[in-house]
């Protein structure tokens, strides 16, 4: 949890809009995996809204879409849970390489609503 918080607060002060989309989705991720829905939304929502006002995309958005589905789904939000992974299955009909496409497939899957 700290090295997550910790490399997010680093690329806070050098990166570029991609290193802090990605460190709020790596985050959010984690607080997914300790079941803190709060935390994990906060993040998510952080990551969504960077890349939405820095216009990234490729899997950067596709991610963002699938890290506020988890958070959706640990807060037991299962419509707005349901509604990003549709958005997130359509961000992937645009992601170039193929094996990155597949990898946030197979990560999907493993959403439950």
């Amino acid at each position: 949890m700290h090295a997550a918080h910790a490399s997010r607060f680093h690329w806070g002060g050098i990166g570029t809009p991609v290193e802090l989309e990605r460190g709020e989705w790596q985050i959010s991720r984690m607080y997914t995996v300790l079941n803190r829905p709060q935390s994990a939304f906060w993040h998510a929502k952080g990551c969504l809204e960077i890349c939405k006002e820095d216009n990234i995309r490729d899997w950067d958005i596709a991610f963002a879409y699938e890290t506020m589905a988890r958070a959706c789904a640990v807060a037991g939000q299962k419509a707005e849970c349901k509604n990003y992974l549709e958005l997130a299955n359509k961000a992937a009909e645009q992601i170039k390489e193929k094996d990155d496409r597949d990898y946030l497939l197979s990560e999907l899957k493993t959403i439950t609503c």
